[in-house]
């Protein structure tokens, strides 16, 4: 493929996948994880994490700057036709859970904020708005795309657009005795304090997703040793200063306790559209909210687009399941992985933004963060001769880092998510064993051959 993506191009694509609906939408879910302004402590300990977790993503998509981003590191890194076989399938295996997760964390956005037009919307009316954006995003995407970047571009100027209209009116409207206006006891250590600061670590984590996305790309991407790590570090370092500022302008105007618990605030599903009614009147809000509408459709648009093609991959690679290999016959995309990926979005979307994104992030870090943290260091050791043009600062120090902070925002997730973790990863290995005996692929075949 031809390299023509240089450092712009790179940061674009990454702060594209990061900046969508989640700026919106979490702020309340944020503010409720510690009951006050001191939550934005999980953003700062979301960024160390993924800072440091980015320096993986750079060391590896710098040394190995292919198409697949993890789906090749790990196989790489554990052995392509061995470990690094499960750990392939595997990724791809929690790829098809956790993409229509982040999916479906769009659709429940799409839904709150028209729940801000549709006044007293109920639960049931909710999942029929879930269930026709989904079904509209499926259906513009069931087809040959022919024209896909200028409806990309076209709705990233709108999210840059609402972004920069909120900052702005924030900035102008800013009042911090509003926005510092902490509770008694807020920095009181306990047991509390750190799930409540596991919580919003997990939120936070879950708006920077997207740091890594240039890695998917790797070989369309020129000079990769150098544009992949700067583009990670300058894309996560710009978006949380986007966050950080979009976070202030809402708390700075809308008191936090209006919103706060989100579960008994309705409010709190269209915090932003009740940000620009206190200031502009609802005229100017519900244009507003069209705007955030546009914005969360643009996101679940891209990811839909680009996550159906990873199941597609790997099957066509013959590391996955052969029926995500199908073409529409006439059309020539992917339609299995593409309906698979937004049929579980759509149900995805019947459940609450909290444990989406809970179960989002928990799926993706044993398989696809601490797998990629492992994968570094066998690769050190066992290819030291393969070319670095990246080389992790202070190695080991931020892989250890990045591997404390996924462990702890694990710990402190909810049980029920644990387990729902947990069993889907030895549900995958369930199917890996099932699907390698089938085919008599490894560690079946290395034992026939060995008898």
């Amino acid at each position: 493929m031809e390299r023509r993506f240089g450092l712009i191009h790179a940061t674009a694509l990454n702060m594209t996948n990061m900046i969508g609906i989640g700026p919106f939408i979490t702020i309340p879910l944020l503010m409720s994880a510690l009951g006050g302004p001191q939550a934005m402590l999980g953003w700062l300990v979301a960024l160390v994490v993924v800072l440091c977790d980015g320096m993986v993503w750079s060391e590896l998509g710098a040394a190995l700057p292919g198409s697949g981003g993890s789906f090749g590191y790990l196989r790489r890194g554990y052995g392509a036709e061995s470990v690094g076989r499960l750990m392939g399938f595997l990724f791809v295996w929690q790829f098809v859970l956790s993409g229509p997760l982040e999916i479906a964390s769009g659709y429940i956005g799409f839904s709150q904020y028209f729940g801000y037009l549709w006044k007293g919307i109920t639960a049931r009316q909710t999942m029929l708005v879930v269930t026709a954006i989904g079904l509209a995003n499926l259906a513009l995407l069931y087809r040959r795309i022919t024209s896909i970047a200028t409806i990309t571009v076209a709705l990233w100027i709108g999210t840059i657009v609402t972004v920069i209209v909120v900052v702005v009116t924030g900035a102008r409207h800013f009042d911090p005795r509003v926005a510092f206006d902490f509770p008694p006891g807020a920095f009181h250590f306990s047991l509390g304090f750190l799930l409540g600061l596991g919580a919003a670590s997990r939120i936070g984590v879950y708006d920077y997703l997207g740091y890594y996305d240039v890695c998917y790309i790797g070989d369309e991407v020129e000079n990769p040793g150098r544009v992949i790590p700067r583009s990670i570090i300058i894309s996560t370092i710009a978006v949380a200063v986007i966050y950080l500022a979009i976070n202030l302008s809402i708390i700075g105007v809308v008191p936090w306790r209006d919103f706060v618990p989100a579960a008994a605030r309705p409010q709190s599903n269209f915090v932003v559209s009740v940000f620009m009614e206190r200031i502009y009147g609802p005229g100017v809000a519900t244009i507003f909210t069209a705007m955030i509408l546009w914005t969360a459709f643009g996101s679940v648009f891209a990811l839909l687009l680009g996550y159906s093609r990873v199941p597609y991959a790997a099957a066509k690679d013959g590391y996955f399941f052969k029926v995500f290999a199908r073409l529409h016959p006439s059309q020539g995309f992917p339609y299995v992985s593409l309906v698979v990926l937004g049929v579980l979005s759509i149900l995805a979307g019947f459940v609450s933004l909290g444990m989406v994104i809970d179960a989002l992030i928990t799926t993706r870090i044993l398989v696809q963060f601490i797998g990629q943290i492992g994968a570094v260091t066998l690769l050190r050791r066992r290819a030291p001769e393969l070319p670095r043009p990246y080389r992790m600062w202070l190695y080991p120090v931020p892989s250890l880092v990045a591997l404390l902070g996924w462990i702890f925002i694990f710990a402190t997730t909810p049980a029920t998510v644990v387990a729902f973790g947990l069993g889907a990863l030895l549900l995958g290995v369930v199917c890996f064993g099932a699907w390698s005996w089938k085919g008599r692929t490894w560690p079946f075949a290395a034992r026939r051959l060995a008898a």
